[in-house]
């Protein structure tokens, strides 16, 4: 298995966040008055070891894949869909896509192993690792060797750039059923508390859902099942990078930005196999899917909005990115109560 993985994540520099909530005491405004936007400014003073933070350099991966559990009926859509989507992505027809368009940030997406082959196009990175996972019903979802391909393929998917926020999308028929048993896995929760109706299943499909992740847990999980054997076992090839991803820059010293039900199962995931990663990242919205809620608070982590969005590709983030950008201008641009010179209380 990957050895780095459970190298510690980098260390937030304490002064630097304290220098920034100095700062946001001497703005021209009562303090508090700008809610969670003060909070955001510190905690990415403590990122980039600066009281005055700034966002340049955002990046935006899409990691796909497709999924064998599929097989049980338990999607609304067909997998070419997954095929499909990626060249919309590429294309600049998809909401991540406008959405990354309007803040500049860095976009590609990185196929791990799509049913139907794809050709080389720009914008896209194919690392076939095979057509799809396995049917987790059946058997574990990957081999060992597949999952530390994709493990490496989000820890490296843009280490050779600067990135001050990092958001990981995802795009793969099938892949809330993988989320769904892996959350079942991690908080022992019920099923039919977690598993919901993802792309509009009906109540048949949501009905052969709810067997299908039952029908996984009780082939693969027991009380000693380890956090990398839950991934390799339930889970897919894009939400093993998405962990690797969240890892990997977490221990570089970079934050990222979690979007959705998916995302968020590989974010449990990585902080379950190295506990520093929680203080790199930051949770964009509450979906509208099923248990997301419920997830997020056995997190114990607060979005930043909650617009009943559940369309995946790291579309929330993209939207919440704004705010983050907001958060940093306000906190650096503001005048103090000395430079305004306005009476303080």
């Amino acid at each position: 298995m990957n050895s780095w993985l459970r190298n510690p994540a980098a260390a937030l520099c304490v002064q630097s966040r304290e220098l920034a909530f100095e700062r946001q005491q001497q703005l021209t405004k009562p303090p508090g008055s700008l809610g969670r936007l003060e909070q955001l400014a510190i905690d990415f003073a403590g990122f980039q070891k600066t009281p005055t933070p700034e966002l340049k350099y955002p990046v935006i991966r899409v990691f796909a894949a497709d999924h064998g559990v599929v097989a049980e009926g338990v999607s609304a859509f067909p997998q070419e869909v997954t095929a499909q989507m990626i060249y919309n992505f590429v294309g600049g027809g998809a909401a991540i896509t406008v959405l990354a368009k309007q803040h500049g940030a860095d976009f590609a997406v990185i196929n791990l192993g799509t049913v139907e082959p794809l050709g080389e196009m720009p914008k896209l990175v194919n690392i076939q690792i095979a057509t799809g996972t396995e049917n987790f019903c059946q058997g574990a979802a990957m081999s060992s060797e597949q999952m530390a391909v994709a493990l490496e393929a989000g820890r490296n998917s843009c280490a050779d750039q600067p990135v001050d926020c990092f958001i990981g999308g995802e795009m793969g028929i099938g892949n809330t059923t993988s989320a769904a048993a892996i959350f079942c896995a991690l908080l022992g929760a019920d099923v039919d508390d977690i598993v919901g109706r993802g792309t509009g299943v009906d109540d048949a499909g949501l009905q052969r859902k709810r067997e299908a992740v039952q029908r996984g847990l009780d082939l693969h999980i027991d009380a000693d099942t380890s956090h990398e054997e839950i991934l390799r076992c339930l889970g897919g090839f894009e939400i093993a990078a998405l962990v690797g991803a969240y890892i990997g820059h977490a221990q570089r010293g970079v934050p990222s930005l979690v979007d959705g039900y998916i995302s968020t199962a590989a974010a449990l995931l990585a902080c379950r196999i190295c506990p520093g990663v929680a203080d790199w990242l930051l949770f964009s919205h509450c979906s509208a899917e099923s248990a997301h809620a419920l997830v997020l608070n056995a997190m114990q982590a607060q979005p930043l909005v909650n617009l009943d969005m559940r369309l995946g590709e790291g579309s929330g983030a993209g939207v919440a990115l704004s705010l983050i950008q907001s958060s940093l201008l306000l906190h650096s641009k503001m005048a103090t109560f000395a430079e305004a010179g306005v009476s303080e209380s």
